[in-house]
């Protein structure tokens, strides 16, 4: 090996970005977008806060000629209110910046996306054509006025059916985020689609069709449950992990033992391998011609 070749550093990996999008999550944007292009629907893709970029990264992937990706985050400029700022500076202040946030994404990406460095509430003026868009993920402030405005920023921009998907909606930590999506369901017309143990996941426009879209996938085979549950006579659908039995609990433990005792090249290779098994079972089905 080259000494050049020795001293270049190893590609990147999805994994390898920072960040809470995992892989449950990752499974449905991936199922839901794809289903979208397969049905002919166009528009563009919005996110309202990015971080360093494991969920962009993923919304990128399935842009279609045409269409845009616009992601909005503050990245390392100063928040405009006091609440914003301590909760940046308590949580985001140290690692995120658009620097580290375009290294990643173009790691994977040939081109970055449309990006607007700025609190989110600034996409209030407009500068998101009016239903251009299919498919917006909220993953910005936890503060119940910000969420909200989020919210808002979302209906406009997306298209009759178009989804959205808002992070934190349960969290203990996070009660402003749970507050502004319910008030959204039960005052502003919101309509369930999906939930995970992270994310909710809606439309204004047609919800059966795009619970039905859901339910096509066989989730139990590839290891999560999907259950039907209702919210005040509108069905939603629960997406979720299923619970290891005590015996998958053992081989697990046992498989962790093996590696611990493999030489180091081997442990890196069978890892690489169980992790490409993994993404193979989580990847969504390709839809037929």
């Amino acid at each position: 090996m080259s000494e050049t070749a020795a001293a270049r550093p190893a590609p990147l990996k999805r994994d390898d970005i920072p960040g809470w999008f995992f892989s449950l999550d990752r499974a449905a944007f991936a199922h839901l977008l794809t289903a979208q292009s397969a049905a002919g629907v166009t528009g563009d893709i919005l996110e309202l806060g990015s971080y360093l970029g494991r969920s962009a990264v993923l919304l990128g992937d399935h842009l279609r000629p045409g269409e845009r990706l616009t992601v909005c985050d503050l990245f390392d400029s100063e928040a405009g209110d006091e609440d914003n700022a301590a909760e940046m500076a308590m949580s985001y202040r140290k690692t995120l910046t658009r620097s580290a946030f375009e290294a990643n994404y173009l790691a994977f990406h040939r081109e970055l996306p449309e990006i607007v460095q700025a609190p989110t509430s600034v996409l209030a003026d407009g500068r998101i054509p009016a239903g251009s868009c299919r498919f917006v993920h909220v993953d910005a402030s936890h503060l119940y006025e910000h969420v909200a405005g989020d919210i808002a920023v979302a209906r406009a921009a997306l298209a009759e059916n178009g989804l959205v998907a808002l992070d934190d909606y349960r969290s203990e930590h996070t009660p402003g985020v749970s507050a502004a999506v319910w008030e959204a369901v039960f005052t502003a017309g919101l309509r369930p689609v999906l939930l995970t143990p992270m994310k909710f996941y809606g439309t204004w426009g047609d919800a059966a069709a795009a619970r039905q879209v859901l339910l096509e996938r066989d989730w139990q085979a590839e290891g999560y449950t999907m259950d039907d549950d209702t919210i005040a006579g509108a069905r939603v659908l629960r997406l979720n992990y299923q619970v290891k039995t005590p015996a998958q609990v053992q081989r697990s433990a046992s498989r962790r033992l093996a590696l611990e005792l493999l030489p180091p090249v081997a442990t890196k290779a069978t890892r690489r391998m169980l992790r490409t098994l993994r993404e193979r079972r989580a990847a969504p089905p390709v839809p037929s011609a």
